[in-house]
């Protein structure tokens, strides 16, 4: 394992910085950086504000979830003929695409920050885990919204089909989206311990998730709480880091 250099101490607190030829450093390697609005969505500040928005979108769209659909199996196809249970998965299957969108975003501005410290095989699971997440929450979403759809167009929409969308549904969440979570909190571990991206402290309680995810076949509703839960944790680490930063720059400029 190679171990990170003093250079990449606090990557989340180093600054952007205009070099004298007119490039942006700010991990020791010079690069051409867009300035303006493009610069500041590529800050640690955006990979923070778009990870706790998807921690808390996706929190939401678990709880939702969870309360629309019983954990009696004779009661699991009642919430279709429930308004109140047709409207939080309603509701839920509205959020799930912004969850997707704050979570490649923050996917990207993690990637763009690492830069030529980047390992390929850890950022190639990195980002496929991400994008596989990204599409089985939109797999389930498809599926239980086009249930939903069909109801309200024909109420006597048969039980059975009813069921096969819920099971359909629940695997997709509960067992193939936890199991991507978890290899991507155990990527972002790896990656963030070689770099020092992420603190031993937080890399700690993100293997204990990921273990958690992986080894629970399958993950009750309610355990899929802890992967939003983790990546709310390390936008927060970040986004104090980058306040943190800014605080001499700002002493500087006077």
């Amino acid at each position: 394992m190679v171990k990170p250099t003093a250079r990449s101490t606090n990557l989340w607190a180093r600054p952007w910085r205009r070099d004298p030829d007119g490039e942006m450093t700010g991990d020791g390697v010079a690069r051409n950086e867009p300035t303006g609005l493009g610069r500041e969505l590529r800050t640690p500040r955006a990979a923070a504000i778009a990870g706790i928005l998807f921690a808390l979108i996706l929190g939401t769209v678990i709880v939702l979830m969870s309360s629309a659909f019983p954990q009696d199996a004779k009661e699991r196809v009642a919430w279709i003929t429930n308004a109140s249970g047709r409207g939080s998965v309603a509701l839920a299957i509205k959020l799930i695409p912004f969850a997707g969108i704050a979570f490649l975003w923050f996917i990207g501005v993690i990637r763009n920050r690492l830069g030529d410290r980047e390992d390929k095989l850890f950022a190639t699971v990195f980002l496929g885990s991400g994008l596989l997440l990204v599409g089985t929450l939109f797999t389930a979403a498809a599926v239980v919204g086009s249930v939903l759809l069909t109801y309200e167009e024909a109420p006597t929409i048969s039980p059975d089909t009813l069921r096969i969308a819920e099971i359909l549904a629940t695997t997709l969440l509960g067992t193939f989206a936890t199991k991507m979570a978890a290899v991507f909190t155990l990527a972002v571990t790896t990656v963030g311990l070689r770099t020092q991206l992420v603190p031993r402290w937080l890399s700690v309680i993100g293997v204990g998730c990921a273990v958690a995810l992986l080894l629970t076949p399958p993950a009750p509703k309610l355990t899929l709480l802890v992967f939003p839960l983790w990546v709310l944790i390390l936008s927060l680490h970040i986004l104090v880091l980058s306040i943190r930063s800014q605080a001499p720059l700002a002493g500087d400029n006077r």
